[in-house]
């Protein structure tokens, strides 16, 4: 195991894994012969894309959370609606997903490269690596090789982790996606991006304040999000570094400040506290072992039956 910076992404931290080839096939060369630069491509387009908005890394690494734990990595979340089915991303937890049109445009960008070859999934799950090295996180080689899923359902997102949950039910929705509880806290940290509207933590600081928040903190996020709050864009940063994929977000979990009551979870359990700590004081610790839950996650529902998207918002 080493840890070394890298050329052309001088910032960014290469974190070396033996890294299996999954049952399904995938592997971290599966384009090297049929589109080399695939991988450029999409880093490109996300690059471009992240100097235009800073919210795109968040909104990109959340996208490949809420596709994968659905019916696994399979772009399902990027199909549309018709009139005869509901899709995923218009499903409740969904609806604030947002840049889509990301990973649309790097696919427009790869088929006119390398027409019907690279799958929408593998996009996405290129781009998520991308978005969190740029953000001065780790760097890990992704699997490819996965097939797009063609049935996409809104109903199916109520199988989403909610940020209500408690660390019972988060360990039970984890395992059924064959993710243990060091992988719940480490994928967590992906949080470190995040941003949360106030209907998302307002149960938590108005009427009975949620003892295992700090007062202080409860105060402040008082003042941004009132008990009538007409401001539909306030909200509050999941750590206090959002633009840097880093171990603050743990920082603050240690100290009651976790923004989603499913975070602040993590810290009452006993079955997650001692990793919460672990991260807490050791960042390398942390970027190790969030690119292998990638990489784990990343494995979760491939199928072998499924298509090559020549757009990523509709079946062939």
């Amino acid at each position: 195991m080493a840890i070394i910076s890298i050329s052309p992404f001088s910032a960014f931290i290469l974190i070396l894994t033996v890294i299996p080839f999954s049952e399904a096939g995938l592997s971290p060369h599966y384009y090297h012969q049929t589109c080399p630069q695939a991988e450029d491509i999409i880093f490109q387009t996300v690059r471009n894309a992240s100097i235009y908005d800073p919210k795109v890394p968040a909104r990109l690494l959340r996208m490949f959370f809420h596709d994968c734990f659905i019916r696994g990595c399979d772009a399902s979340l990027l199909l549309d609606s018709t009139p005869a089915n509901k899709a995923e991303k218009d499903g409740p937890p969904n609806i604030s997903v947002r840049s889509f049109y990301v990973i649309e445009e790097a696919k427009a960008k790869i088929e006119k490269a390398c027409p019907h070859t690279v799958s929408c999934a593998d996009v996405l799950a290129i781009a998520a690596r991308d978005v969190v090295a740029m953000s001065k996180g780790p760097w890990w080689p992704v699997l490819k090789g996965r097939k797009d899923g063609r049935v996409s359902k809104a109903n199916e997102t109520i199988n989403l982790p909610s940020p209500f949950s408690n660390a019972t039910t988060l360990i039970q929705s984890f395992a059924k996606r064959g993710l243990d509880v060091k992988d719940l806290v480490t994928l967590s940290g992906g949080h470190t991006l995040g941003f949360s509207h106030c209907s998302s933590f307002s149960a938590r600081i108005h009427n009975s304040i949620d003892p295992t928040i700090n007062s202080e903190f409860a105060m402040s996020l008082k003042k941004k999000c009132p008990l009538k709050n007409k401001d539909r864009n306030a909200g509050e940063f999941l750590d206090s570094t959002s633009s840097r994929f880093d171990n603050d977000y743990y920082k603050r979990i240690t100290m009651g400040k976790g923004v989603f009551g499913s975070d602040q979870a993590l810290y009452g359990d006993s079955r997650t506290k001692g990793i919460v700590d672990s991260y807490a004081k050791d960042e390398k610790l942390f970027f190790k072992e969030f690119a292998a839950s990638m990489v784990k996650l990343g494995n979760v529902g491939v199928i072998e039956d499924g298509e090559i998207r020549v757009k990523c918002n509709v079946v062939n």
